[in-house]
């Protein structure tokens, strides 16, 4: 990757909610920055989620669901671990918008509610969502970079980032780990 995006800080995400909780569509705009971020997913993935994907037989969040080829990158469908707080706050979203029918996309749109968000618009989505909360290089890579980062950060080895992350080649993964000087700190004092 020759222009990563950028890995938001503490503060910065921290920011980003407390913006998005001051406009229209909060409980939405929040469950699709936190699934990014939390899950770790593209953009094409997250915009092609549907209610049948992440709910069970009774109506609660699963604690992993498969993404098809089709919804992937590349073409090659794949799981995705869902932790507890992403559970709650996916439940949250979807007690305030239960699904007119399990095939709808789960982040709904204003122009298309039952198809919601394509790849494109969720990418300028999220470009808006940065600028407007004073975040340079933003995109709609930075939540999945940040996830990884952090897992990286809190000693989660690199062949589980590759499986979580979903990337066929180690290195791949290795690219997006921001390498910065707290890590480095935490390293030296284990020697």
């Amino acid at each position: 990757m020759s222009k990563q995006a950028k890995v938001l800080t503490a503060q910065e995400i921290r920011r980003v909610l407390d913006y998005v909780a001051t406009r229209p569509h909060s409980v939405r705009n929040r469950a699709m920055f936190l699934t990014m971020l939390y899950a770790m997913l593209r953009v094409k993935e997250c915009a092609a989620l549907r209610y049948e994907d992440v709910l069970d037989a009774e109506g609660k969040i699963k604690a992993e669901f498969y993404l098809s080829a089709e919804q992937t990158k590349g073409r090659k469908g794949g799981t995705v671990f869902v932790s507890e707080k992403l559970r709650k706050e996916l439940q949250t979203y979807v007690r305030a918008f239960p699904p007119k029918a399990l095939s709808d996309k789960l982040f709904y749109s204003q122009k298309r509610p039952s198809e919601g968000w394509n790849s494109n618009t969720l990418c300028q989505f999220f470009h808006h969502l940065f600028r407007n909360c004073d975040i340079s290089g933003g995109t709609s890579h930075s939540p999945r970079r940040t996830g990884i980062t952090n897992l990286a950060d809190k000693g989660v080895s690199v062949r589980v980032l590759q499986s979580i992350a979903r990337h066929a080649n180690i290195s791949t993964t290795q690219c997006y780990i921001d390498v910065n000087d707290a890590m480095k700190r935490k390293a030296i004092e284990l020697v």
